[in-house]
């Protein structure tokens, strides 16, 4: 079969290799993007569709949130999807929660730029109707926005393909990669540039440049529920457990009093790496998570008892009943070197690894980035 012609060739069809294929699409360039299954599976269709900036931490990632906040909003235009920019609720549950959320906003926010607010009192009591009136504050992340992924992902593969002429080759694996040419079970490309974006999976590609960055694979557990009185959530929650996970809070002196909490308290927290996160989808259901267990591989087994954890969480944040109709692992690399992994593995190759779970937050503005990096 003779060599097929494209002028960039990207590996992944997830949110990094969209963002990838955006970047390069938009200046003009014929982009092929491949993906082993027939639509894609991974990490960002199975997620929480949260794409904070609140949670960055200061610095570079913060300021790829933010990038990418307004990336995702001319996407959602453009292709059709729902997307919530009404920001996210971070809920203070106990007076420790309470005193990191005041130390954050006196000095962290306004040093940095994070646009937040802290509600209290009236402001607290009025958010929907009272509803989480049994909290002591919560913080008002203003720049975070709610994608629904698993129509979010479709719709941008679709749009890419539509109005920017990008190629998509789905049941498609690519077996090799060499300067300039790409192997796969659907015969070889030629390309200039070779971006590979394959989420999780350290084997079948360019092993020997990611093995040694030691990644791991992170599973969660995950569930879509439905709630016993529906109160019209249409924002993004959290608790105070999150600040013990989200770099713009976790070297705060006064998060060392949650974790002390949560060890002397609820130690189970810490053993399943749990915490909170909410997500509305268009429909009044809810996805809710999540735990964090880590290693070479994902196990396929999920222990009910971390599911009831994680409900009798949300049900107490939410304050109403919940029933579960849908449950699934999500899962995404861990545990590299940084955030972030772009390596430049020959003349050409280039790959793209996250190593945190917050690709859909930061992974538009990276892709932008990177291809303006190799573009020059």
């Amino acid at each position: 079969m003779p060599l097929q012609d494209t002028d960039i060739a990207i590996v992944g069809a997830g949110i990094l290799g969209l963002s990838h294929a955006y970047a390069a699409a938009r200046r003009g360039l014929r982009v092929s993007v491949f993906e082993r299954s027939t639509t894609p599976l991974g990490a960002s269709v199975r997620n929480f569709g949260q794409a904070l900036v609140t949670g960055q931490p200061p610095g570079p990632m913060h300021a790829l949130a933010r990038a990418s906040r307004e990336i995702w909003a001319g996407w959602a235009e453009a292709a059709g999807f729902d997307i919530r920019r009404n920001g996210s609720l971070l809920f203070a549950r106990t007076r420790a929660e309470e005193e990191l959320l005041e130390a954050f906003c006196e000095v962290r926010a306004p040093e940095h730029g994070y646009h937040v607010e802290l509600l209290r009192g009236e402001r607290l009591h009025d958010l929907y109707q009272g509803q989480f009136s049994h909290h002591r504050a919560a913080l008002l992340g203003l720049d975070d926005q709610q994608i629904h992924s698993r129509e979010a992902i479709p719709a941008l593969v679709d749009y890419l393909r539509r109005e920017h002429g990008v190629q998509f080759h789905f049941s498609t694996l690519v077996r090799d990669v060499e300067p300039g040419i790409i192997h796969s079970t659907r015969g070889s490309w030629r390309a200039q540039q070779i971006v590979v974006c394959s989420g999780h999976d350290y084997q079948t590609l360019l092993a020997e440049y990611i093995v040694p960055l030691q990644p791991q694979v992170c599973r969660l557990q995950m569930l879509r529920v439905r709630p016993e009185r529906d109160f019209g959530l249409n924002q993004a929650v959290l608790t105070g457990l999150s600040c013990v996970h989200y770099g713009a809070f976790a070297d705060l002196p006064e998060a060392e009093a949650i974790r002390e909490q949560i060890q002397n308290e609820q130690p189970e927290l810490e053993e399943h790496g749990i915490h909170l996160l909410v997500s509305p989808t268009p429909y009044g259901e809810l996805i809710v998570g999540d735990s964090h267990h880590y290693g070479s591989d994902a196990s396929p087994f999920n222990a009910e008892a971390v599911d009831d954890i994680m409900l009798a969480l949300a049900e107490h944040t939410l304050a109403t009943r919940l029933t579960v109709v849908e449950r699934w692992q999500g899962v995404y690399g861990a545990r590299g070197p940084g955030p972030f992994s772009v390596l430049k593995a020959a003349p050409g190759v280039t790959a793209v690894l996250m190593h945190s779970g917050v690709g859909m937050s930061v992974g538009p503005a990276l892709g932008e980035r990177t291809m303006a990096g190799l573009l020059g």
